[in-house]
Formats: C-alpha cells, sequence, structure tokens
C-alpha cells in the first residue's frame, strides 16, 4: 500500500461519504411519460450517448430511440491516469458497450457520416440515412495527433513517448514507457499541454503529480530533471486556486515550468521535441527521454464539416455549437449537444456528463411538448486533482470559476486521503450508476 491513513478517519470518511452517496443514487424526480411518437437519435455511444438514453427510455418506447456508434467496447476514461500510473489494471477500464444499453432501442453499430440538419437526417457510414425529431449529439473529443509533426499514436511506448488519452492500451504503454525511463536511473521528463480545449483539463497534471511521486520512490528524485511546459502565460489550469495551488507545488518538488511553449513536433529517432514559442515566431527543439503528449483536440471531422461547427467565436470551426445552458443548438432547435463535443465553457469531465444528461433529458421533453426550456446546465466540472499517492484536491467548479463542493465534509481547495479515496474507489461506480440512468 502506498499511502496509509488512521482507521479512525477511515471509518468517519466511509461513513459519511456512504450518507451522501445514498442521497446521490436516488432516482431524481421525472416527468410523466411523454405522450409523442417522436423519433430521437444519439449520435455517440460513450457515457453522455449510454446514460441519455437509459433517461429517455423512461419517457419514450424503445422503438423511439436509436443510438448511432461503432464502438463495441466502453471505456471508463478516467480511469485511465490511474492505468498510466501503475495503479490499476487495464481491465479496470473496459466493459462493453452492450451491457449498459436500455432494452429494445436500435443501436446502429456504425458511425456518422454527415449530419444534415436542415433534412433533419443523419448519413451513416454505410449510406443509409436515418430521420430524427429530435437529434442529440454525443461523440466527444477527437484526438489530433497529426498536428504533431511526426506524432503517432502508434508511437505511445516507444522511444519515450507517453500519453495517456487513447484508451486503456495507450495508458498501458505510457506506464511501461515510464518505467523504462525510471529505470535508466536518471534523465529528462518532459509534460506537455495542448493550447486547446482538452478532455480532463486537469490529467496532464495528474501524469505529472504521480510520476514525480514515482520518481521519489526511487530513492533518486535528484537525478531526474523534470519538466513542464504550457502554451500559456502563468497558466496550468484555468480557475486561479487549483492554478496558485499548481504552480506552488511544482515549484516545492523543483519542477521547471516553461511558459509559452506549444508542442508542435517530435523526432523520435533523435528524441528531440520542437516548441513553438509564443506567437510561433521562433521554434526550439529540446531533447528528452520521456515525453508525455497531449495531442490537439477538436469536435470530430464529421461535426467540422457540418453545419452543427461553430461558426463564429473562440471555438469557430472546431466544436460543436450549443447553448452553454440549455445545451441547444443556436441554430437548429431539435438539436442538442452534450458532452466532450460542445464548444462550451468547461465541461469536458464525466461528471460534467452526469449533471448535462438530465438537463437535456429534460429540455427534449419540453421541446416536445412545446414548452419553453427551462434546465440550465451551470458548467458543473469535476476533477479530482490526484497531487500523489494517497493525496488528491476534489476540484468543483462551474462557470466564472464559482467553487461547487458536493461534500461538506472535503474541502475542495484542500489535499485529503478522502478525495483520494473518492477517485480510487468511489467513482468508478458513481459512474456505472449514471451510465444506468439512475443518477
Amino acid at each position: 500500500m502506498r499511502y496509509q491513513n488512521s482507521n479512525q478517519e477511515r471509518r468517519r470518511f466511509l461513513k459519511l461519504l456512504a450518507g451522501a452517496g445514498a442521497i446521490s443514487l436516488m432516482p431524481t424526480s421525472l416527468p410523466s411519460r411523454a405522450q409523442t411518437r417522436a423519433k430521437v437519435v444519439i449520435v455517440g455511444n460513450g457515457a453522455a450517448g449510454i446514460s441519455l438514453a437509459n433517461r429517455l427510455i423512461q419517457h419514450l418506447s424503445a422503438d423511439q430511440i436509436s443510438l448511432v456508434g461503432a464502438r463495441q467496447r466502453h471505456l471508463y476514461q478516467p480511469g485511465q491516469t490511474l492505468v498510466a500510473s501503475g495503479l490499476w489494471k487495464a481491465s479496470q477500464v473496459l466493459s462493453t458497450t452492450e451491457q449498459w444499453l436500455p432494452a429494445g432501442i436500435k443501436w446502429h453499430q456504425q458511425n456518422a457520416n454527415a449530419f444534415l440538419p436542415e433534412q433533419q437526417q443523419v448519413v451513416l457510414e454505410d449510406g443509409t440515412k436515418l430521420s430524427y425529431d429530435v437529434l442529440v449529439v454525443a461523440m466527444g473529443a477527437q484526438l489530433n495527433y497529426t498536428l504533431i509533426e511526426g506524432m503517432d499514436e502508434r508511437l505511445i511506448g516507444q522511444h519515450g513517448i507517453g500519453s495517456v488519452y487513447p484508451g486503456p492500451e495507450g495508458a498501458l504503454a505510457t506506464d511501461t514507457a515510464f518505467k523504462h525511463f525510471m529505470n535508466k536511473g536518471e534523465g529528462k521528463a518532459i509534460f506537455t499541454l495542448s493550447n486547446t480545449p482538452i478532455k480532463c483539463a486537469g490529467a496532464p497534471l495528474k501524469m505529472t503529480f504521480t510520476s514525480l511521486a514515482r520518481l521519489e520512490q526511487t530513492g533518486r528524485r535528484q537525478a531526474f530533471d523534470v519538466n513542464f511546459t504550457t502554451p500559456f502565460k502563468d497558466r496550468l489550469f484555468s480557475i486561479p486556486v487549483y492554478n496558485d495551488f499548481v504552480m506552488k507545488r511544482f515549484g516545492e518538488q523543483g519542477v521547471d515550468i516553461s511558459d509559452e511553449k506549444t508542442l508542435i513536433g517530435i523526432d523520435v529517432a533523435s528524441k528531440k521535441a520542437r516548441f513553438a514559442i509564443g506567437a510561433k515566431e521562433t521554434t526550439i527543439e529540446e531533447e528528452y527521454d520521456y515525453i508525455h503528449v497531449v495531442p490537439p483536440m477538436s469536435a470530430p471531422d464529421v461535426v467540422k464539416r457540418s453545419d452543427l461547427v461553430w461558426g463564429q467565436g473562440p471555438h469557430k470551426d472546431e466544436w460543436m455549437a450549443a447553448d452553454q445552458y440549455t445545451l441547444q443548438h443556436p441554430k437548429f432547435p431539435n438539436v442538442f449537444g452534450i458532452g466532450d463535443v460542445t464548444g462550451i465553457p468547461l465541461s469536458k469531465t464525466a461528471a460534467s456528463v452526469k449533471k448535462q444528461v438530465p438537463v437535456i433529458e429534460a429540455n427534449i421533453l419540453s421541446f416536445l411538448n412545446d414548452k419553453p426550456l427551462e434546465a440550465n446546465f451551470n458548467g458543473y466540472t469535476s476533477c479530482p486533482l490526484i497531487t500523489g499517492f494517497g493525496k488528491a484536491m476534489l476540484a468543483e467548479f462551474g462557470y466564472g470559476g464559482k467553487l461547487l463542493p458536493s461534500f461538506p465534509f472535503i474541502s475542495p481547495t484542500e489535499e485529503t486521503w478522502m478525495a483520494w479515496v473518492m477517485k480510487e474507489q468511489m467513482l468508478l461506480p458513481a459512474y456505472q450508476a449514471m451510465l444506468d440512468g439512475k443518477i
């Protein structure tokens, strides 16, 4: 066991958590069954799509709901940092899509190839056109590794390259690459941050903190040079209180922070990373022994080439357009976006999906009944920020950076063993309850 705590504290915490969990797992009050034959098509069979399908089945007949997505496996993505840090097995984040689907709905086991919102149709890969009365886009974020010259997802685990994002295999390969780095007994590690919005903005920081903990366990921490590069000025995290904490802690742990540096290329043969400095007028190369790559991200290409993408603003041409409160498309009122695919502030976490699903559920029912959309998403985002083995900070916040703590016995601005237990032991059961439509 990498961490210890008193039995008394553990018993107290589990008792409090059980009480809080009993409340959070109770079914929310739901409107009565809808009197409509409207067809709802959900594109994307990840956490958001499955959770919403399990909520809507309580209001609509199964034959009114279609789910589109080719993925056969279901990934518990919040657990991938634990796999990449050598704490979990890859199998712990894997299940099947089928086991979470409500009985009777139509699952089209292929991906969308085009959106035709003017015709209220989705075109599948085989050319089939699905008509809908309501469309929900829940396709997640696209990992654009190829925008980094010389980088390919298949390189993860080789040439000192790690990246937690692609899936359990990539996370496991990241763990292997870091073990090779540690076994050298010395060397330089570079942890990067993308200049685009990313899923789980805390993941690059978690990977740095757990890697530091592993290096400290070797007893040779001083033999390793650890660097963190950020494209932004004095910013590693968007919420000031957490940004200040990470900046201070990295300083205490001897991490060299480099501002306004964006990873734009990797030479795997020479183990050199190329960075753009500032406004990309100059570039530099740095040698590394290990590098953790965070790729640029966007909505999937099929969204980007459709009329559903933002046509203006900071997310122009990159993310799906959606009202940040109702999650309704600003041009097509019978279209909604949920989860990572949307170009709204914050929201690219599983915890955000948990809060968004009942909002879209309520607003779809209101739309079908010609009523105003009154359910609003407050930007809730949660990031159990691992700061070492056995300690974490339960960062919970919403729009405007407002702190939104869920548990009165866990401070959102302090490192605690309780937050660690939440991350390692309690969040997966809560996530599975979300998939089932129970919370």
